[in-house]
This record gives C-alpha cells, sequence and structure tokens, in this order.
C-alpha cells in the first residue's frame, strides 16, 4: 500500500459516485483496508482532494508543444479542459484548490513560461495564467452540471416584456455549444493581452 495506490482508489471512486459521494471510509473500503492506513498515506479529505486535482491534471504539461506562445497557451487550456472532463466533477475537484503537486507544477511551468516568452512582465503572466484557469474552472464546472439545467424555466424567465435582452439571447445561454464557447472565450482573454 502506498499513497499512489490511495489517490488511484480515490480517482476511480470519484468517478463513480461523485464529488459528494466520495469519502475516506470508501477508499479505504474500496482498497480493502483499515480507515487509519488510508489516512497514514493521506491526511484528510482536503488533502485527498488536493492529490486528486494534481493527479486529474498529469500529462497536461507533457511534450510536444507548440513553440509559439498563443498556440502554446491555447494547447494548455485545451488540455487542462478535457482532463477536468474527463473525470466525474472533475471542474469542482481542481477549481479552487491551491495544489503544489508535481503536475500541477508542471502545468503552471509550461503555462507561465509560455506568457514570459511572449514578453509578460512576471506579474501579468502570473495573473493572466490564473486568469485562463479561472475561466476554464468555471466553464467546466457549467459543463459537467448542464445535464441537470432546467432549461423549460430558463425559457420561461426570459419573459420579453421583462427581460428583453435574455429573451433575444435565451437559445445561446442554453447549455449547449461548450467547445465554441469555450473557444470563443479563450480567444477574447488571448485577445486582450496586450502585445509585446
Amino acid at each position: 500500500m502506498d499513497r499512489d495506490r490511495v489517490v488511484e482508489a480515490g480517482l476511480a471512486l470519484l468517478d463513480e459516485v461523485g464529488l459528494d459521494g466520495l469519502t475516506m471510509r470508501k477508499v479505504a473500503e474500496r482498497l480493502g483496508v483499515q480507515l487509519n492506513t488510508v489516512y497514514w498515506h493521506v491526511a484528510g479529505k482536503p488533502q485527498l482532494l488536493a492529490a486528486l486535482a494534481d493527479r486529474v491534471i498529469a500529462g497536461c504539461a507533457d511534450e510536444p508543444l507548440p513553440g509559439p506562445w498563443r498556440e502554446r497557451v491555447e494547447v494548455l487550456a485545451r488540455r487542462i479542459r478535457r482532463a477536468m472532463l474527463s473525470h466525474r466533477d472533475g471542474g469542482r475537484v481542481v477549481a479552487g484548490r491551491y495544489v503544489i503537486g508535481s503536475h500541477t507544477m508542471a502545468f503552471g511551468e509550461k503555462m507561465v513560461g509560455a506568457l514570459l516568452d511572449a514578453g509578460y512582465p512576471p506579474r501579468e503572466a502570473a495573473w493572466a495564467t490564473w486568469t485562463i484557469g479561472y475561466y476554464i474552472f468555471g466553464l467546466v464546472q457549467e459543463e459537467q452540471a448542464a445535464p441537470e439545467a432546467d432549461l423549460a424555466a430558463m425559457a420561461a424567465a426570459a419573459d420579453p416584456a421583462r427581460h428583453p435582452s435574455m429573451a433575444a439571447t435565451v437559445e445561446y445561454h442554453r447549455p449547449i455549444d461548450f467547445d465554441q464557447r469555450f473557444e470563443f472565450g479563450l480567444a477574447i482573454i488571448l485577445n486582450g493581452l496586450p502585445p509585446r
């Protein structure tokens, strides 16, 4: 038994029962060990979730990556989105955690490095990375929650007399076309970065 096995069991359970159903006790049961054995390797659920977040983005920073900075950022952004979408509640697991794991640090190195290569000073490179991350985390969480969206209620609430702008655009607020939405938003962010 080692920490990697605990994390892998946690990831498998996440995919089966979702974030709300994931417990340390279920991880122990899955591994066929006592609960204290799991706690020996992972101090608690917050630490397990941080390890899962780091594991979810494993491979996102791998080569090959394009040379031009903008293409590199786009590839990295697409990879992390796909990685989060590949696991149930992956967006919720990764978002809001300040993880200092090997995969997270490797991803940050590549993303921040691309922006530094573009000529942005360290503060702007770091903040642009966070801005892109916040956008992806939010979109992935919405995308993963989309099957539960009440589309009829949304359409009914968009009363043309009271909310004419929402009524005129209601079809574009529906949880569809996430790939196009993702690319649209990413382009807005990257186009908003002043040239260096």
